[in-house]
């Protein structure tokens, strides 16, 4: 169950406007017929990639670019093939799964010999497009959980954080539960609920450990059952202990989740709220200066590490694409710093910012642009970015992820975290298997 939408309708609406008119004026910039040599066809599910490509036409006059937009380019991989009008780049999400990797040349020559941008990247993330000693994937941007809260409440928030700059999930259910306030029977104010938003959840078991990640049997997913139980356990024991079950908290959201989570956190509704990053740095300005956040992280031996959220996106050049040259060049032109500043200050100029965050919706992957460019657009990151060595990818998915963790693995969750001993629950092998006879062609 989600209690509030991520995006506005009109903010959708503005974001479809503006990534319209620049995928029209990407494609009007090239002046070859599609599959020339000189003539590289991009697919992605990233708008803002229409932007980066009428940069990249508009600088040199060697090569064109064309973006095609598609939804899940990794299933659409696996479903067709790379043949035809093959793309000689994907930028997407889910793109390392068994079913579409095997479409990709290796990428090696970009981390070899002077001109090597394989330091630039944060190496965990490089590592997930790495196949058998081979790189086939570079990665491009990411995202990673926050608990926000108001500004006014920072002094409380400060007192039960693992460090300056991260939170745990026990610190939030212990900061919620002295938060919770009632009137008679019914919470007038209530910290934090996992029930608020099912992508909570899948974040929970993987702060666990979980493990999500491709199976090669006859499931599509494998993960560690007993860290899976241990995860559910607490967030039921967080709803029944802390916030007296599941009807109490239902009935508080049905009473005051009629706005959006940052408008309950300044009314002192709510202390936290659970948000993507880039939901968070994509809220009006004067509402984010307002409020703050940390990162949620948990603790690996002496190392917090923060759980990056799984669709962190990749690039790939296809084995087949008819213009490898003209990729190759896009490729190093779009991995260098330079470039990625120069897109920020864009994106700054006509207000893309208001609506996408940062590079192709996340963090960067280049570590000199997160860590040194991004506090320079978004002030909030000052001081607050934490060491590479935090950051914790998300295992290797399939590439139709998507579909299973909506239909799946996310229902599984929201009907687990609300039964004590997950009663008279169908078990997820059970679903999964399932979902795999309905969908036999994946």
């Amino acid at each position: 169950m989600r209690i509030f939408s991520k995006k506005s309708l009109g903010v959708l609406l503005r974001r479809a406007t503006v990534i319209a008119s620049l995928v029209s004026a990407a494609f009007g910039a090239s002046s070859c017929s599609a599959g020339g040599g000189n003539v590289a066809i991009l697919w992605t599910d990233r708008p803002e990639f229409a932007f980066y490509v009428k940069y990249f036409n508009a600088t040199q006059d060697r090569y064109v670019v064309e973006v095609f937009h598609h939804d899940f380019p990794a299933q659409r991989l696996a479903e067709r093939g790379a043949g035809g009008n093959a793309p000689d780049i994907v930028v997407a999400s889910w793109l390392q799964g068994a079913s579409s990797r095997g479409f990709f040349r290796p990428a090696d020559s970009f981390l070899r010999g002077d001109d090597s941008i394989g330091h630039a990247f944060y190496p965990r993330l490089l590592d997930k497009g790495n196949f058998g000693g081979r790189q086939y994937l570079l990665p491009v941007s990411f995202n990673a959980p926050l608990a926000v809260f108001a500004e006014a409440q920072r002094e409380t928030v400060s007192l039960r954080t693992l460090g300056p700059l991260t939170i745990g999930l026990p610190e939030m259910r212990e900061l919620g539960e002295g938060f919770n306030q009632r009137t008679g029977a019914a919470f007038t104010r209530m910290g934090f609920s996992p029930t608020w938003d099912d992508g909570f959840l899948l974040m929970a078991a993987t702060y666990y450990r979980a493990s999500f990640r491709e199976a090669a049997g006859p499931l599509p997913l494998e993960w560690n059952s007993a860290s899976l139980v241990r995860a559910m356990d607490f967030v039921h024991d967080w709803i029944a202990e802390t916030n007296s079950g599941v009807r109490a908290t239902d009935d508080f959201a049905f009473r005051f989740f009629n706005v959006p989570p940052a408008n309950m956190l300044l009314d002192g509704r709510i202390l936290l709220a659970y948000m993507d990053s880039s939901d968070f740095f994509t809220l009006a300005e004067d509402r984010r200066n307002r409020l703050g956040f940390r990162w949620i992280a948990g603790l690996a031996g002496k190392w917090e590490t923060i759980p990056l959220a799984e669709c962190a996106a990749y690039l790939g050049l296809t084995g087949s694409g008819g213009s490898p040259r003209a990729a190759d060049a896009f490729v190093r032109w779009f991995f260098r710093a330079d470039t990625q500043r120069t897109l920020l200050e864009r994106s700054h100029k006509f207000r893309q910012m208001e609506t996408s965050f940062g590079i192709a919706g996340g963090f960067s992957a280049l570590r000199q642009v997160t860590e040194q460019v991004f506090p320079q657009f978004y002030p909030d990151l000052l001081g607050k970015i934490p060491r590479e060595e935090f950051f914790s990818p998300a295992f290797v998915l399939p590439g139709d992820w998507p579909a299973i963790r909506e239909r799946v693995v996310l229902p599984y969750l929201g009907e687990r975290a609300r039964r004590p001993d997950g009663d008279g629950l169908v078990p997820l092998e059970n679903r999964l298997a399932d979902w795999a006879r309905m969908n036999p062609a994946r």
